[in-house]
C-alpha cells in the first residue's frame, strides 16, 4: 500500500495551492468495476486519485460476490449435470459425487486471487491512487465529508477535490413481504458461498441471477421452485423465456408464473411461503428480485444530482450528473447494469474529470445470461424496434438446422435475427444456446458495422462452428437452410 497519507483535511480549510503537485485531484467513491477503471485513467492522464470505500474489503460486487463466483458456481453445476446427464450412449451416466463446502471455498479461494490481481496491487503499485477509508457523504460539489470508526470512536474529516465520480454500486432490493425480514432468507450473496445444499429452494424473482442460480442448484441436487411475477424473461423477446421455461421443466425445476408471495414464516427449519398460487413449504428461500443503487447515503440533495424514481444516477453518455464537476458510472448510474458496461464508463469518466470529451454508445452492448442454453442479445428486438417507428423482418433458425449442434446432440434453443426491412441491415439479435454468449459479439460487430443480412450471409464462417447459426440463420431471409449442403455455402 502506498505510505502517504490519504487526501484527506481534518479541516475544511485546506489549501490546495500548498500541496506540491498541484495536479487535478480526483475523489472516486466506491471501489469497484467502474471505480478502478476510472482511477487507472485518470491517473494515465496525471490526476491524482483517492477512492473512498466504507467497506473493509474492496472490489466491489463483480469480483467479492457477483461475477467471479456465480461463473465459478454455474460451471461447477454445469459438470454436475454432464455426468448425471450426457447424450452421448456411449458415456455412461452416473450421480455426481458433490462436496459444496469445499466447492464453496475453491470459489472463496478464485475471488480472493482475482481481487488481489485486479485491485489490490492496482492499490499497491500505482503511487498516484490511494485509498481512503470511510462513508463518503457530500458538503458541497467539491467537498466530501468522510466518516469512519477507529477503534470505536467516529473520525470526521473532509476531502475536496476538482472532480468527484460516483461509483457506489447496488445492493439487493428485498420486497416488501410480510414476515419476510424475520426469517433466514437468502440474497445471491448467501445462495453463492453456502456449504450446504439445501434440499428444496424457492426462489422469489425472475431476474437474470434468479434463474442462473436456480438452474445451478438443481444441477446440484437440490429440488427448485421458481415463483416469477410475471413470465421469465418479460422484459426480453417473448419467445426466450418461453424456450427457458421449457428447458427448466425439462430439469424438474418448477416455473410458477404470475405468482406473487404475500406473507412468509419460518419456524422448525422450514419456510412457509403464501402465494396467490397456494402455499408452499421449503428448507430454504432465495430473494432475487433485481438490485437499487446504493446513493442513499451519498447526501446527494446537498448538490442537486439528479437521480431517477430508482435511486439511481442520471447521467449522460459522457457520465455526467446534472451537478458540474460530479460524475457517476456503473449499477448505481442509469447506465445497465453490467460489469463490462460500468468498467467502459468508468474509463470514459476518468477520461473526461481529466479534460476529454468521450461518450459510450450502447447501441450494440451485447448482453449474456448464463443459464444452460446461455441466453445472448443484442441490439432491437421487434417490440423495441416498433417503438422507434422502424418496420422489421426477422427469423428464427432452430439449433437443429446448426451442424454443430447436431454433432453436440445438443439441439435446445433457436437463433433470432432482426433485420430493419428497408435497408435489410441487421438491427438486433436474440439467441438461447449453448455457448450463446460466444456467438453474439460476432452479432454486435455485424450490427455496429450496419451490415445487411446479405453481407453476413456472405461471409465466411468456420464449419462446426456455433456461430456459424449466425450465417445460416442470415441465409433463411433469402433461402431454405434444408436444401443446402453441409457447409451452408
Amino acid at each position: 500500500m502506498n505510505s502517504e497519507k490519504p487526501c484527506c483535511s481534518h479541516s475544511s480549510k485546506m489549501d490546495r495551492s500548498s500541496a506540491k503537485e498541484p495536479s487535478l485531484h480526483i475523489a472516486i467513491i466506491g471501489s469497484g468495476s467502474a471505480a478502478f477503471a476510472a482511477a487507472i485513467k485518470a491517473a494515465e492522464q496525471g490526476a491524482r486519485v483517492s477512492i473512498i470505500e466504507e467497506n473493509n474489503v474492496i472490489g466491489g460486487c463483480c469480483v467479492n460476490v457477483g461475477c467471479v463466483p456465480s461463473k465459478i458456481f454455474i460451471r461447477a453445476a454445469q459438470l454436475a449435470q454432464q455426468q448425471r446427464r450426457n447424450p452421448f450412449t456411449g458415456l455412461e451416466n452416473h450421480s455426481p459425487k458433490l462436496n459444496r463446502a469445499l466447492l464453496a471455498r475453491q470459489q472463496q479461494a478464485r475471488v480472493d486471487e482475482l481481487r488481489l490481481a485486479k485491485y489490490e496491487n492496482i492499490l499497491q503499485n500505482n503511487p498516484k491512487i490511494k485509498l481512503v477509508k470511510g462513508t463518503a457523504t457530500f458538503k458541497n460539489k467539491s467537498t466530501l465529508t468522510i466518516r469512519r470508526q477507529v477503534k470505536g470512536d467516529l473520525s470526521e474529516s473532509e476531502l475536496i477535490a476538482d472532480r468527484i465520480l460516483i461509483a457506489t454500486g447496488s445492493t439487493p432490493t428485498i420486497p416488501n413481504i410480510k414476515g419476510l425480514a424475520d426469517t433466514p432468507y437468502w440474497t445471491s450473496t448467501e445462495a453463492l458461498f453456502a456449504e450446504q445444499l439445501p434440499r428444496h429452494l424457492v426462489v422469489i424473482g425472475s431476474s437474470v441471477v434468479a434463474l442462473e442460480l436456480a438452474q445451478a442448484y438443481r444441477r446440484l441436487g437440490s429440488e427448485i421452485t421458481i415463483l416469477a411475477r410475471h413470465t421469465l424473461l418479460f422484459r426480453e423477446d417473448p419467445l426466450l423465456g418461453e424456450k427457458l421455461q421449457q428447458v427448466f421443466e425439462i430439469e424438474g425445476i418448477k416455473v410458477i408464473t404470475q405468482s406473487q408471495a404475500s406473507q412468509v414464516d419460518y419456524s422448525d427449519n422450514t419456510f412457509e411461503i403464501k402465494t396467490n398460487s397456494g402455499t408452499i413449504q421449503s428448507d430454504q428461500l432465495l430473494i432475487s428480485t433485481g438490485r437499487h443503487a446504493n446513493t442513499e447515503k451519498l447526501n446527494l440533495s446537498a448538490v442537486n444530482v439528479d437521480s431517477d424514481s430508482q435511486g439511481k444516477i442520471v447521467v449522460n453518455s459522457k457520465m455526467e450528473t446534472s451537478c458540474k464537476n460530479i460524475y457517476a458510472a456503473g449499477d448505481c448510474s442509469t447506465m445497465p447494469q453490467f460489469v463490462y458496461v460500468a468498467a467502459a464508463a468508468g474509463s470514459r469518466a476518468g477520461a473526461n474529470m481529466t479534460g476529454g470529451e468521450t461518450k459510450l454508445d450502447l447501441n450494440t452492448m451485447p448482453a449474456v445470461i448464463f443459464t444452460d442454453p446461455q441466453i445472448a442479445t443484442v441490439g432491437l428486438n421487434e417490440a423495441q424496434a416498433k417503438e422507434q417507428g422502424i418496420e422489421t423482418t426477422s427469423r428464427v433458425l432452430d439449433l437443429e438446422n446448426v451442424p454443430r449442434a447436431l454433432a453436440n446432440f445438443d439441439t435446445q434453443g433457436f437463433i433470432k435475427l432482426v433485420v430493419n426491412q428497408k435497408s435489410n441491415q441487421l438491427i438486433g439479435a436474440q439467441i438461447i444456446a449453448h455457448d450463446g454468449g460466444e456467438i453474439i459479439q460476432t452479432a454486435a460487430l455485424a450490427i455496429h458495422n450496419k451490415m445487411t443480412v446479405e453481407e453476413i450471409s456472405n461471409q465466411l464462417f468456420p464449419y462446426l462452428t456455433m456461430v456459424e447459426g449466425l450465417k445460416l440463420c442470415a441465409q433463411t431471409f433469402t433461402k431454405d437452410v434444408k436444401e443446402l449442403s453441409c457447409c451452408a455455402g
